[in-house]
């Protein structure tokens, strides 16, 4: 039971988080199961599974706050189910010994790239209002969906900072599609889980612990996208994944670290961990006040 409250907690950490910042859903989630000893493939698959629930909360309640864009929806979201079912049928096929650390490599990636993301850029601005052209919608799609099953995450940290790094649609809309499209996402790939798998290895009571926390996140998330700053968000969640996954790796037959190796590598990332946080910290300080500052002199003065 205690367990089952954990993951139902960890469920709406994750779909706050994902809700707000457009990713890290799955990440977060697929990081906690492996570090579990949970198999890949069923740790995705437990993920995927929870998130058809997670997924259509979630992008009923961003559309409901105008968060939707719902032509990108379709440009990415039907690639994305293509490219993520042939992704579960992959990973479906490894073995337990090859696929951890194989996962665990590309969490350890996907983290690295939404903490330095959202450390050193933050939320990138122009061209907005320009349209997203299918022919870069479509791989985008097949790409994040495919890096989504087999690393039990990867549509939002791939999906949104493209979108993002394009300038052409509002943050929260790009969050909100994302989060939309990603319905079409866990669909595909758990139908290619259960194809492939059957229910071998899936522990339904996580599966509903995860899908209950996530449920009761994914309205709250889509109100918070106005108001939590994405940048240290990124940022934290950044180095959760990576200590996590750098965790896993050093403890896998690939590398067999030992203490003395293994205690010097978390402390450096620790530190590198408390860094990111901080300078994401005044970085966010800094752009506020430098917005005050901008509204204020654009202020008319009363005669």
């Amino acid at each position: 039971m205690r367990t089952l409250v954990l993951l139902a907690l960890a469920g709406l950490g994750a779909q706050l988080v994902d809700g707000s910042l457009g990713m890290a859903y799955g990440v977060t989630s697929s990081t906690l199961l492996l570090a579990m000893g949970t198999n890949p493939a069923a740790a995705s698959a437990t993920v995927h599974l929870a998130e058809i629930g997670t997924t259509l909360m979630s992008g009923a309640a961003h559309w409901r706050f105008g968060n939707v864009d719902w032509k990108v929806v379709a440009k990415i979201g039907v690639p994305g189910a293509v490219g993520a079912f042939l992704g579960a049928t992959v990973l479906s096929q490894l073995s337990t010994a090859v696929a951890e650390p194989v996962m665990s490599l590309i969490l350890l990636g996907l983290g690295l790239y939404v903490m330095s993301r959202f450390t050193l850029r933050g939320m990138p601005k122009g061209n907005l209002g320009k349209p997203l052209r299918k022919r870069f919608l479509s791989p985008l799609g097949v790409v994040a969906g495919f890096l989504d099953a087999t690393g039990g995450g990867g549509w939002g940290p791939v999906g949104t900072p493209a979108l993002l790094a394009s300038g052409r649609m509002e943050p929260r809309k790009v969050i909100g599609s994302i989060d939309t499209s990603e319905f079409l996402v866990a669909v595909a790939a758990s139908l290619g889980f259960l194809f492939s798998l059957g229910s071998q290895g899936l522990n339904w009571g996580w599966v509903a612990a995860f899908l209950l926390g996530g449920l009761i996140a994914a309205p709250i998330a889509a109100w918070l996208v106005r108001l939590v700053p994405p940048r240290v968000l990124g940022s934290a969640v950044g180095g959760v994944i990576i200590v996590t996954n750098v965790r896993t790796l050093l403890k896998s037959d690939w590398v067999g670290a030992s203490s003395s190796l293994s205690t010097p590598v978390y402390v450096l990332l620790y530190a590198l961990w408390a860094a990111a946080l901080t300078y994401s910290i005044r970085a966010y300080r800094k752009e506020q006040t430098a917005e005050t500052e901008s509204a204020e002199e654009r202020r008319p003065v009363a005669a």
